[in-house]
């Protein structure tokens, strides 16, 4: 591998700044990274020409003093992210062959910034999954391998993003989070993930699950890159209704390094029943780093926490109910021409060859709590528990500065593993979909190996909007982790 792509984005800025390389040198490297790692099938669509293109196109910016908070970086985009005239598919077959003619805010804010578009990363059919087994285009697999050898899932819907950047065939990709998506991938790539908070990033132009919950963030190899990528992401957006209206600070200024008196809340909550020995060491490891660095470490309640799963698979499938009905080959999607007797058998005809098995299942899920009858007795009820989960944290938020957990139950797990079991998927969920539902900031971060040599994440969650303070103390724990380990046996 070579020295450009162990870069990070901001040793990577630096260097261009100095004239060390150039953005076409640092892109060229990670062109050839990508050939060298296409077997993890982390890409959908790579668009190497664009991206000499762009990165030429810096280069000569630079030169005239015009720099951006991005610029000449060669980034990865999740293939939910609608970019001109690049095929976007959202990883399914109903979208496949889609080029927008228009771009979303938050890569225009991006390639605004400078950021060069390395191409169209794999994700899990319409951001649907934990482990990036349901695309179309064929599982991702994650660069990190036990001591056993086997190939691992890299989590997800984000596993594309967090396996390009875990293999070094990016410097940083976007990703997107609904339940979990960016923190849980994150954590099993040993990459840092960051959710903000819901309305800090655009959701227009990105192609939608689930819409109270999706929300945009960087995932990158360090805290201090994702603070650098989310001020290039984030914005106010007049054509996004649940866009906040609020000015983006200087995340990365918050990197101070300096944590004393801060207070860290401890969920009792979340030590599950069978929560593996591994994974509890990790978080009381943690727990002590913060203390040895000054802050106060405090025991508190989050009591609806285990309504937190059930709730969200009532909310977010029927959600993507209602937001993948547009997709019928007539609006959206490729339509199924075989000849049929009626406009809905077309519809059926069009939806079942389109869309997967756990789309069609997330579909039907959704479309049965939302149908006559039964809205009262599930949708509503969640709308409500989705409250009380929201104010516990309110109420948390009144003695604690940020909250700390484990990001995911587990490391990775091998390919093929609990895929016969749609619920012992959606448990890997289990620690990241409370921050989802309340809509706060969300940072996970590497902290340690499991027994079988593959990394495990904390989760920092902040109170909404204040993701500076997330990232202060992110950036405390990442260097008394010292994680610097990366995956074995990466070609390039």
């Amino acid at each position: 591998m070579t020295d450009l792509t162990n870069l990070t984005l901001a040793e990577a800025r630096d260097g261009l700044a100095k004239g060390d390389y150039t953005s076409v040198e640092l892109t060229e490297a990670h062109i050839a990274s990508m050939g060298a790692q296409r077997k993890l099938n982390a890409y959908i669509t790579e668009t190497p020409e664009q991206a000499l293109e762009m990165a030429k196109a810096s280069d000569t910016k630079r030169a005239k003093g015009d720099v951006g908070k991005m610029e000449g970086l060669p980034i990865a985009i999740k293939d939910l992210f609608c970019t001109e005239n690049v095929q976007t598919t959202a990883a399914s077959h109903i979208l496949e062959g889609f080029k927008p003619q228009y771009e979303s805010t938050v890569t225009a804010n991006l390639f605004g910034n400078g950021a060069v578009m390395l191409g169209k990363t794999n994700l899990d059919e319409f951001a649907m999954g934990s482990s990036n087994i349901t695309s179309y285009y064929g599982n991702v697999i994650n660069p990190w391998k036990g001591k056993d050898g086997k190939d691992l899932v890299p989590g997800g819907s984000s596993g594309g993003s967090a396996a390009a950047v875990a293999g070094r065939m990016a410097m940083a990709a976007t990703g997107t989070d609904t339940g979990g998506s960016i923190r849980q991938p994150a954590a099993y790539c040993g990459i840092v993930g960051l959710k903000p908070t819901y309305g800090r990033c655009s959701r227009w132009g990105v192609v939608a699950f689930a819409s109270s919950l999706d929300q945009a963030g960087p995932m990158t190899r360090t805290v201090r890159d994702a603070a650098i990528m989310l001020g290039a992401m984030a914005g106010h957006d007049a054509k996004d209704s649940t866009s906040a209206p609020m000015a983006v600070p200087d995340f990365e200024a918050a990197l101070s390094g300096d944590i004393r008196g801060m207070k860290i809340g401890i969920p009792k909550e979340y030590r599950v029943d069978g929560m593996p020995d591994e994974i509890a060491k990790l978080w009381d490891d943690g727990v002590a780093m913060l203390r040895d660095a000054g802050a106060e470490v405090i025991d508190i309640t989050l009591p609806h926490t285990k309504y937190a799963l059930p709730t969200y698979y009532i909310v977010a499938p029927a959600e993507a109910s209602s937001n993948l009905a547009r997709y019928d080959g007539v609006r959206f999607g490729q339509r199924v021409l075989e000849d049929g007797d009626s406009l809905d058998e077309m519809y059926m005809k069009t939806r079942a060859a389109g869309f997967g098995k756990e789309v069609q299942r997330r579909i039907m899920i959704g479309t049965y709590v939302l149908s006559a009858g039964y809205y009262d007795a599930y949708y509503n009820k969640a709308l409500k528990v989705r409250r009380r989960i929201y104010e516990d944290f309110a109420n948390a938020f009144g003695t604690v500065d940020a909250v700390l957990t484990p990001t995911a139950p587990s490391a990775a797990f091998a390919i093929g593993e609990n895929s016969d079991d749609p619920v012992k998927m959606y448990l890997n969920d289990v620690f990241t979909v409370p921050a989802s539902l309340a809509g706060l900031p969300g940072l996970s971060l590497p902290t340690g190996l499991s027994d079988n040599g593959l990394p495990l994440g904390l989760q920092l969650i902040g109170k909404p909007f204040d993701e500076e303070t997330v990232i202060r103390i992110g950036g405390v724990l990442e260097t008394a982790a010292g994680f610097d380990a990366k995956p074995a046996g990466l070609e390039g």
